[in-house]
């Protein structure tokens, strides 16, 4: 299971990773634990990796998940998945109210490699709420192992949310995106940054269609959902967001976020 690492929550306070988890069943091992921890707004879990597969849902609050990959926001009533090995950081947005799931990663083989974000369904919010009132050594042939079969089996169907904002390698591309990052509301184009990422616009351009999958602009685009959705699970109104991340105004924010995630932002973050 999980090696053990600490998390510090805010600035004040530093907590045991053994504070998030219920001590592990000897003997046979199960296909599926739960467990529930809530956080303060701001804290961060540090980079760590688990030898199981990870859901993590956030019934409150928003998370940032990021990997070697890039990184994935997670609004309220979504969850994301991690699978096994994988080094990743959780930083929350709000008062979060974290429930995380373990699985064996040969339980649910049908995965993919790499973390994604997905869509809690009333039958998953219920069916996690009950794994998390699960004994620890629950009978692998009653009632509960039935119920954590239902469990996994219902993330096999999840539609995929596209809340990915993948992170180029190459040193040139890294230049543009930390600035970027720093600064989401930056209007500048590759040409304005060519000379201080060492390579021409060009250049610059089909590297990261090559390393991403998306185009620059789509990239900043992403970046900017991202953004937007943390300022706006804070409490921020719509229009300070939309020009702090760089639309010139609210009614050109809400059409772009419409666009991505296929609702306005009051009535998406409402759906948690």
């Amino acid at each position: 299971m999980p090696e053990k690492r600490q998390i510090r929550a805010n600035r004040s306070q530093l907590v045991s990773e053994d504070d998030f988890q219920r001590p592990r069943p000897a003997g046979v091992e199960r296909p599926l634990v739960a467990f529930r921890r809530d956080l303060g707004d701001g804290a961060v879990v540090p980079w760590h990796r688990h030898a199981h597969a990870q859901l993590i849902y956030g019934g409150s609050g928003l998370m940032r998940i990021e990997s070697s990959a890039g990184a994935w926001v997670v609004p309220p009533e979504r969850a994301v998945w991690i699978p096994a090995g994988i080094d990743h950081q959780v930083t929350c947005v709000g008062e979060v109210a974290m429930q995380t799931v373990y699985v064996l990663p040969e339980a649910a083989p049908w995965f993919p490699g790499d973390c994604l974000v997905m869509v809690v369904s009333p039958l998953m919010r219920e069916l996690v709420a009950s794994a998390m009132e699960l004994e620890d050594g629950y009978d692998l042939d009653g009632p509960d192992a039935r119920l954590v079969a239902v469990l996994i089996d219902s993330l096999r169907a999840r539609p995929v949310e596209e809340l990915h904002l993948p992170m180029p390698k190459d040193r040139r591309l890294r230049t543009v995106t930390q600035s970027l990052i720093a600064n989401p509301g930056d209007p500048r184009t590759l040409t304005d940054f060519a000379g201080d990422a060492g390579a021409s616009a060009r250049t610059l351009a089909r590297r990261f269609v090559a390393e991403t999958g998306l185009s620059f602009g789509a990239w900043r685009q992403q970046l900017r959902l991202h953004e937007a959705l943390a300022r706006l699970a804070s409490g921020e109104p719509v229009t300070s967001v939309a020009f702090e991340v760089g639309y010139d105004s609210p009614s050109a924010f809400i059409a772009m976020f419409r666009k991505s995630l296929g609702n306005t932002p009051g009535r998406y973050l409402a759906r948690g």
